[in-house]
């Protein structure tokens, strides 16, 4: 049986689980998935859970081929609202950070957040990981050739 701690809840993945993408960039690769307004990120999320989501991964970093790279103040700002406001409006939701940069995947675990998941597998900011090992949440280790711009 294999677990991992989410929030104090034990989530097992015995059975598949799915994970509903929440994107707060206005440029994702898939346009359905791209929410702005807090009305907007908040009715997906109720939707997604409703159809059986185990988890919300909430992004602001476009991963499209050819996007370009925004900073982590930016991506902070589009992201720690829509985690704030799921957090606040489903407190049992378990909410997945899509994010390479240290300081947003503390700023979103301190705003409700119980997970991250790194496209970079760790080598875009080298703080990243020893900020995931301090903040002991799970961590979604991805691998990537070159990077979206590429």
């Amino acid at each position: 049986m294999i677990t991992i701690n989410c929030k104090s809840q034990l989530v097992n993945f015995d059975v598949p689980r799915v994970m509903g993408i929440i994107n707060t960039t206005p440029d994702s690769f898939y346009q359905q998935s791209r929410h702005s307004v807090e009305t907007e990120v908040l009715e997906t999320a109720e939707r997604m859970l409703a159809e059986g989501a185990s988890f919300l991964d909430i992004g602001g970093q476009s991963t499209r081929p050819g996007s370009s790279r925004v900073s982590e103040e930016e991506e902070r700002a589009r992201v720690i609202p829509a985690v704030e406001a799921i957090a606040k409006h489903f407190p049992e939701a378990l909410i997945s950070i899509d994010t390479f940069y240290a300081s947003v995947a503390d700023a979103a675990i301190g705003a409700g957040a119980c997970m991250v998941n790194d496209i970079s597998g760790g080598t875009i900011d080298p703080a990243l990981l020893p900020t995931v090992a301090k903040l002991k949440v799970p961590y979604i280790l991805m691998h990537m050739q070159g990077d979206p711009q590429t």
